[in-house]
Parts: structure tokens; sequence; C-alpha cells
């Protein structure tokens, strides 16, 4: 089997929000970019979960629309409240139930998936993970910069899935985690609100030289940096360039990807399309070494960075990444509506 190629409709956040993409609209683009497996975030693409019921109706024209452009209801993105209520925690018992709540959700939209996000402890996932086998759906624990396969608290997942024994617990690596170099569009960003370039220039190389976060923001307040220079140095404590071939070692409980991305810029050749802080071309080569055979979702997250200065165009922007995929899959590139 081969990898596949889905899209995250988080990617399409700022066209949902804005009123210009409804859900057809989003699932149709995915097909037209041969990108059949959706993953969805509950609060986003369905009005007043999870504090309300979804009523019957939204789940059938879920389906059917799903039906419509041949796609694969792949992954629900849930959150779990945990801090719910001031000054403690949401009992344990509590945080079960949520999680059980979110996998009948996942269920009624025919996904096989839940995305667990990588705070909940592992103890939580695995009290839930008899209630997931029983409706057929893996939880998979996200893991995300900072953290990686070599995190203690990533480790301790690892450990408690092992003692289960039970095929319902995974992991879904988020590719944010082998940022090989400062996005420009977070650079671009940083200038925008006044840090002075030399200051930017010397965060961006000290990122690709893996210099430690706390000796980079030490010399910029003595470079006389203040407030977004301190912000920007901050960045390397929440980003790291760890080593794609770690996710080996996991592969078994790897049943997703969150394929992140900032910016798709034009490639060497005519027609390619890279994203230049982050190596698909390992990543990708790595996933097949390792048998995966799941779906690379597109996780569009430059948009962010950029809304302060322009209209983001996030159907380019994933239109691009899935081109890029495609060819490192090595598929035909998808040719559809603004292709440039």
């Amino acid at each position: 089997m081969a990898i596949k190629r889905g899209v995250s409709l988080y990617s399409f956040q700022n066209e949902t929000f804005q009123g210009k993409m409804n859900l057809e609209d989003c699932i149709r683009t995915c097909a037209e970019m041969g990108a059949n497996g959706i993953e969805v975030i509950g609060e986003q693409t369905f009005w007043g979960w999870p504090e309300v019921g979804v009523e019957d109706a939204a789940i059938e024209n879920w389906h059917q629309l799903i039906a419509k452009y041949d796609c694969v209801a792949v992954s629900h993105d849930f959150m779990l409240d945990y801090k719910r209520y001031k000054g403690r925690e949401m009992p344990f018992d509590e945080q079960v139930a949520s999680v059980r709540k979110d996998i009948d959700f996942a269920a009624r939209l025919g996904m096989k998936y839940i995305r667990a996000l990588v705070s909940i402890a592992p103890e939580v996932l695995v009290a839930a993970a008899p209630y997931a086998e029983e409706k057929g759906i893996k939880i998979l624990i996200e893991v995300h910069a900072p953290l990686h396969f070599d995190h203690p608290w990533i480790i301790r997942h690892a450990e408690a899935f092992e003692k289960t024994g039970s095929n319902a617990l995974g992991f879904l690596p988020d590719m944010g985690m082998f940022l090989h170099a400062l996005p420009q569009v977070w650079k671009e960003k940083f200038l925008r609100v006044g840090v002075p370039k030399p200051i930017a220039d010397y965060i961006e190389k000290a990122y690709a030289d893996r210099v430690l976060s706390e000796y980079v923001i030490l010399n910029v307040q003595q470079m006389g940096g203040v407030g977004p220079a301190i912000a920007m140095a901050e960045t390397l404590r929440h980003n790291a360039a760890f080593e794609p071939k770690r996710m080996l070692d996991y592969m078994p409980r790897i049943h997703n990807i969150h394929g992140k991305f900032y910016e798709m810029t034009a490639g060497p050749n005519a027609g390619e399309y890279v994203e230049p802080s982050i190596p698909y071309d390992e990543i990708v080569a790595v996933l097949q070494q390792g048998g995966y055979d799941g779906y690379i979702c597109s996780e569009y997250e430059g948009n962010r960075w950029i809304e302060d200065a322009m209209e983001p165009d996030s159907v380019e922007q994933v239109r691009r990444q899935q081109v890029m995929l495609a060819t490192l899959l090595g598929e035909p590139a998808p040719q559809l509506l603004n292709a440039a």
C-alpha cells in the first residue's frame, strides 16, 4: 500500500471563518487536488461542538459530501478542556468521559482516528482505549514540537501504550518537529512588528546553527532587543530540527501524519514547489522506508504569520504542497484552480 494524500480542513481556517468557503467548498477543493483524505477539527467544522450536540442533518450532510466527492473521513482532531474548572484540573473520570464523547462523535462521522492533544495524560487515553476498540477507532497522541519521540513525555505514552497491548492507541507525528530552518514568513512578520534586521538575522542564523535557545535570548537582550525581538528569540524554545528517522522505531503505531507547513515557494525546476524550512524529501523517504501507508494531511499554518500584511490564499498554498507531495510520491501533479 502507498502513502496517501489528504488535507486537514484546519488549513482553510481563514476562508472558513470569513465565510468564503463552506464545508462543501473545502471537501470539493481537496478532491480536486487528489487529496481525498479529510481531517477536521470538530469545533471548526461543526457548529456548537462540543458544547452542544451536532444535529443529525449536519452529520448526514457530511456523509453525503464525503460520498459525492469520493473522499475518506480520516480523523477528528479533538481537544480536552482539562482546565475547564478555575483553579483545578478536570477530574480523571470526567477527562475519560470527555474522550469517550469525542470517540462517539468520530464514529458518527465515520472517522478511523481521533487526534489527542499532546498535553493529555497517557492514563486518560489508556482508560478510554477499550471504548475506542469497541467503536473501531484509534486514539492518536499528537507528537508536536517542541516535543519529539525521545522526549520523556512521549516515551511515557509509548510505554503506557505498549503495556496495555491495545491496538487502539498510537501516534500522529506533526512534521513541524522537523523544522530545519526558521520559516521566512516568521522572520518577515517579526521585521514588520519592529525587530531590528541585525537581530532578526542573528536569530535566523542561530536557529540554523542550533544554538541553545537560552543563549540566543540572552544575546538578543544584550544586543538591545526588547518586546518583539525577545518574542522572536523565544520561538527557538518551541521549535527544533529533530531527526525524521526517529519515526521508524514507532512506525507500527503511527497511523496519520500532519503535513505541517508554513510557506510553499517555487522550487529549482519549473512547476515544482518546496517547503524551505521542513525537509519533506527526507520525511517521505523515511515514511516509505518504514512502510507507512496512511495519509499525510496538509496542515497550513503560514496564514497567521501573513494576515496582517496580505490576504492568505490557503487554497493555493495547500495546492502547492499537494503538488510537492504528489511529486515525492511518484504521482502526477494535480493541476487545478489558480495553478501557477
